[in-house]
């Protein structure tokens, strides 16, 4: 299995898709445009059910294959933008102030629409391909929406297939790695409150400003002292805000937040418990009240080890085996994408993205040239999980 020379045919038509639906970016839960664009080409295409609204704003495919019974397999490609002003110039660049595809949903969704195209045309499989546009994958839990609406059960799912495009990994290129392959999330929130009042008066005051760097400076030691040298946890506290109006007045709260990642949940629970250990007795110690939440993110995306082998076997066999990267290092970044791996077999890896701006950046763009790699490993997954007998 090469590159599907299908995918040379349709480059020019599948990048206009994707150049389409990134000059009109919509964020997450409200893709109605995307999703409306996308169930409209599949229907074209001739896919046997095409239904909308699953967990909101999601679209789903189902293609048979030509050869019987089979498995079910779960091709999965996120929908949402970003609230990002772009900033890359391109002809096709947002048309929407403040929103723009930055982490290339637009791509991923392009290259599935692709793949839908070829397997309803060739259709060389056993059992049967269900394609998942989904929406809200950036912070709004859009795959576990899609589980909640039945999702699995309703078109009986056996394993399920992602990938992400990036940046720094050269274009035909693809990596992966079985077990933890990105980062679970949690998000603390820490609510400092003392006494405000005059700057030039601290003696009449209790001020939470100094408190706030205790709190930020001891949280570090959690990743230098509590976990173990080779565990994978990241503590980052990222926003600090005050009640403050002006430069002479100590205010009465402080708010910090920020983001927790790790690699295993006991870590996460470590953090979680540590963090909350740290603003209690700091609260003693200031003589002020500090309350603290800890809210779960998405969960550690882990890679079936047997499925993510398929996977890179399959992508050896469109880029070559030197082009392939078997033992990628895992992601302090978060996916939703792993809602769908606590529940089915499955597989998430990287296809090349070439030396493009990192994601989330203003300055990001999707590399169309990056189409024909990814869906042809998409089609290959359903081909190579549920051949022909």
């Amino acid at each position: 299995m090469a590159i599907k020379n299908r995918f040379a045919e349709l480059h020019s038509e599948i990048s206009a898709w994707r150049q389409d639906i990134h000059t009109h970016p919509e964020l997450g839960l409200t893709e109605t445009r995307t999703a409306g664009k996308v169930a409209e080409l599949l229907r074209s295409f001739g896919c046997d059910e095409v239904v909308e609204q699953v967990g909101q704003t999601g679209v789903i495919a189902v293609i048979k294959g030509n050869g019987g019974e089979g498995k079910s397999i779960g091709l999965r490609a996120d929908m949402d933008a970003l609230p990002i002003t772009e900033l890359t110039g391109a002809d096709y660049a947002s048309a929407e102030p403040g929103r723009m595809h930055a982490c290339g949903h637009d791509g991923h969704t392009a290259m599935l629409l692709g793949a839908a195209r070829y397997l309803a045309e060739t259709r060389n499989f056993a059992g049967q391909a269900v394609l998942i546009f989904q929406p809200g994958e950036e912070g709004y839990f859009g795959a576990r929406g899609m589980l909640e609406d039945g999702l699995l059960e309703r078109w009986n799912i056996d394993e399920v297939y992602g990938m992400h495009n990036m940046p720094g990994i050269p274009v035909g290129h693809f990596a992966g790695c079985a077990g933890p392959f990105m980062a679970a999330v949690g998000n603390p929130t820490i609510k400092i409150t003392g006494t405000g009042g005059h700057a030039a008066q601290p003696q009449n005051c209790i001020d939470p400003m100094p408190v706030a760097a205790q709190v930020i400076l001891a949280c570090q030691t959690i990743v230098a002292r509590n976990a173990h040298p080779l565990d994978a946890l990241v503590i980052s506290l990222t926003s600090l805000k005050t009640d403050s109006p002006a430069s002479n007045v100590i205010p009465e709260t402080v708010e910090i937040t920020g983001t927790v990642r790790a690699l295993s949940d006991d870590l996460m629970k470590l953090a979680e418990k540590r963090i909350g250990e740290i603003c209690a007795g700091i609260a003693i110690s200031a003589n002020v009240s500090i309350e603290f939440t800890f809210t779960p993110g998405y969960p550690v995306t882990v890679n079936d080890e047997n499925a993510m082998d398929a996977a890179l076997a399959v992508a050896s066999e469109i880029a070559g085996e030197q082009n392939v990267n078997r033992s990628l290092s895992p992601s302090m970044g978060g996916e939703d994408f792993s809602y769908f791996l606590q529940k089915r077999p499955g597989a998430f890896i990287n296809v090349g993205n070439g030396d493009s701006a990192g994601l989330h950046s203003p300055y990001y763009n999707f590399n169309d040239e990056a189409i024909p790699f990814g869906s042809s490993w998409l089609v290959g997954m359903v081909e190579a999980r549920s051949p022909l007998s």
